[in-house]
């Protein structure tokens, strides 16, 4: 494959892990500790990931627990769960925190599957993007050193490869919603 695609394809595929990062956020009726990657806590004024401040388990399926390494942050961890958004109060037992997941409702299921296919979509939009950065690139290549054909087969090449990841976005949505409305 030629270098100049090679170089939108590595976009291409940097979106791809960026959309399977967003999906493994989005909770499935089981506790997925993923679900907490976002989450940053104060540690002595630094925004620390909150695996870099405790033990992230899941010892049933439905249950994550954080056990901080240290005793003082339960209140932050508390604190950046509950400011986060992730729709599921935390717990705190005085030495760690347990996050129920609640068995999730028709409704809420489709609400879920609604936004994995918007996600789907915006990213849909961005690897459509990444070939029309592809394309105007390609026209403007030096026509005294690149004859039109060449070119016409970059953009042909390019279509297919933004072919092949919008299908694998496709197949990821596809996924995530059977994941989803698994009962």
């Amino acid at each position: 494959m030629d270098e100049r695609i090679t170089k939108y394809e590595d976009k291409m595929k940097k979106s791809i892990e960026s959309l399977k990062d967003e999906y493994a956020g989005i909770r499935a009726g089981r506790a997925n500790p993923h679900i907490l990657d976002k989450i940053r806590v104060d540690y002595y004024g630094t925004p620390t990931p909150l695996q870099g401040v405790g033990n992230i388990a899941v010892p049933e399926a439905r249950v994550i627990t954080i056990t901080p390494w240290e005793k003082s942050l339960l209140k932050e961890i508390e604190k950046a769960i509950q400011t986060s958004n992730i729709g599921i109060n935390p717990n705190n037992d005085g030495s760690s925190i347990r996050l129920v997941f609640p068995e999730l409702t028709e409704e809420r299921r489709k609400e879920l599957c609604k936004e994995v296919k918007k996600k789907a979509e915006e990213y849909k939009v961005a690897i459509r993007n990444i070939r029309r950065d592809g394309d105007k690139d390609f026209k403007k290549l030096d026509k005294s050193t690149t004859s039109e054909d060449v070119i016409a087969e970059l953009q042909e090449e390019l279509q297919k490869v933004s072919d092949k990841y919008i299908k694998k976005i496709d197949e990821l949505a596809a996924e995530k919603e059977k994941e989803i409305m698994t009962v």
